[in-house]
Formats: C-alpha cells, structure tokens, sequence
C-alpha cells in the first residue's frame, strides 16, 4: 500500500512523498520523493492509479529529505498511523469528516511526552 504527502511550502515549491509498507517491511518505506515538477506527477500518478492523497506540510518536509529506500524511524509511527487510520476512515462522499476530525487531534494537549 502506498500513500502520498504532498504541500504547497512558502515559496510555491511543492513536495510529495510516496510511501509503501508492504509484509515483510519493518516499517514504511520512502519509494518517491520530489521537489516542483516532479512532485506534480508523484501526485497525478497516484490520483490516476486510485491512491488516495493526504496533504501535510510539516510531514512532507521531513520525508523529502529521507533517502529513497529508507525505513521511516519511530520517530514518525505516529505521524504515519494517523495517515493511515485517516484512509481507513475516509468518506469520499463526506471530505470535510476529516478536517473536523483532525482539528480535534491536533488540538488535543499532548499526553505523557513526545512520540
């Protein structure tokens, strides 16, 4: 399974990263990365071959600058739960489910440390 980050950072570079964890992965993996252009078509590949997009700047920041091939560390499980728990809840007919559901997240105080 794949999935993709994409954002619009200050300076209008977009970034898309394009992740797979698959059995026998220890943890995702980063099979895509890039900057403009190439960020453009990671997105329309994966719009064109039925796999769901999620947009994160802060995320996609950090992924692009992981080199291809490379395990995601644990530092980023929880970010990339998340992402995962949103596909698997995602609604195509109800978009803004999400929206909702993440400001709530997100403004949750932390508990018990960093992840």
């Amino acid at each position: 399974m794949s999935k993709f980050e994409t954002n619009a950072p200050r300076g209008g570079e977009n970034k898309a990263v394009a992740l797979r964890y698959a059995p026998g992965d220890g943890a995702p993996v980063v099979v895509a990365s890039g900057m403009g252009y190439l960020a453009e078509k990671i997105v329309e590949v994966a719009l064109d071959s039925g796999v769901p997009v999620y947009e994160d700047t802060s995320l996609a920041t950090i992924l692009s600058q992981m080199q291809l091939g490379q395990e995601l560390p644990e530092e980023l499980y929880q970010a990339i739960v998340e992402i995962y728990v949103y596909f698997l809840n995602f609604d195509p007919q109800d978009p803004e489910k999400f929206r909702q559901g993440r400001n709530k997240i997100q403004s949750r105080p932390e508990e018990g440390g960093t992840t």
